[in-house]
C-alpha cells in the first residue's frame, strides 16, 4: 500500500490534513520519525480518517481535541473504539462535548455522541509520542475550553487562528476580546515561522498572519 504523502513536514515530523464533514472541519494526524503520534479533532467522516491512520502506519497514542464544537468531535466514538485510545479534552468545553448530538440535530445533521473523554488537558501540559512532543496552552474565547497545541515548528490551532481569519466568537461561550488577547499572547509570541495549523482551511504562518490578518492589525 503507497503512504500518503503528508501535508506537510517539519524536520522528523509529519502531519497529515483531511478534511471531513459537511464543514469541512480538518482532522490532523501528526507523527514523528519513530511513527508513534497522536490524531486530532476527528470531526466526520470515521472511514476515511481510519484509512488514514491505516495507510500511513501511524501508531495512534490518543485523540486530543481542540474543542468540543460538534464539527470537531463527530468521528471521536468510532475512531477511538477501533483505534482504542484514549480521548483528551479541556474541562471548561465538557458541556459543549455532550450537546454535540442536538448543536448537530439544529443544523439538521447526523451525529454519533461520543461518550465522555477520559483525560483532562490543562495548561502546559506535556504531550509526548514517542520522539513528538506537544505543549498544550489554553486559548479560549472560540470555546471556553478551546486549547492549541505547540511543537517544534508548528501550531495545531483548531478554530482560534486561519490563514487571514479568526474563529467565530458569536457562539455560545464565545468571548472576542479574549480570543484576540489570547491569539496575541499564546500564538504570536511563538517564532514567525511557526506553520500554523487551523481546524478549517489551509495552513499559514505566524508572520503572515501578524502581518496581513485583517481581523490583528
Amino acid at each position: 500500500m503507497t503512504v500518503p504523502a503528508p501535508t506537510r513536514t517539519h524536520g522528523s515530523v509529519r502531519i497529515w490534513s483531511l478534511s471531513t464533514g459537511p464543514l469541512q472541519e480538518n482532522a490532523l494526524l501528526v507523527a514523528g520519525a519513530d511513527n508513534q503520534g497522536f490524531l486530532f479533532d476527528p470531526g466526520d467522516d470515521a472511514s476515511r480518517i481510519l484509512a488514514l491512520v491505516r495507510a500511513t502506519g501511524v501508531t495512534v497514542q490518543a485523540i486530543l481535541l481542540t474543542h468540543a464544537h460538534f464539527d470537531h468531535i463527530g468521528a471521536v466514538q468510532p475512531v477511538r473504539e477501533a483505534l482504542k485510545v484514549p480521548v483528551y479534552l479541556h474541562p471548561a468545553d465538557l458541556p459543549l462535548y455532550r450537546l454535540g448530538a442536538d448543536s448537530a440535530g439544529r443544523w439538521g445533521l447526523p451525529f454519533t455522541q461520543p461518550a465522555d473523554p477520559e483525560h483532562p488537558i490543562a495548561q502546559g501540559q506535556a504531550f509526548t509520542a514517542g520522539d513528538l512532543k506537544l505543549i498544550a496552552r489554553e486559548l479560549p474565547g472560540h470555546a471556553p475550553g478551546h486549547v492549541v497545541f505547540v511543537g517544534d515548528g508548528f501550531v495545531i490551532a483548531g478554530d482560534t487562528l486561519f490563514a487571514g481569519g479568526i474563529g467565530r466568537t458569536d457562539l455560545p461561550g464565545g468571548n472576542h476580546p479574549q480570543l484576540l488577547a489570547g491569539i496575541r499572547q499564546e500564538l504570536f509570541t511563538l517564532p514567525g515561522d511557526t506553520y500554523v495549523y487551523p481546524g478549517h482551511g489551509g495552513y499559514t504562518t505566524i508572520d503572515r498572519e501578524k502581518r496581513s490578518n485583517p481581523f490583528l492589525q
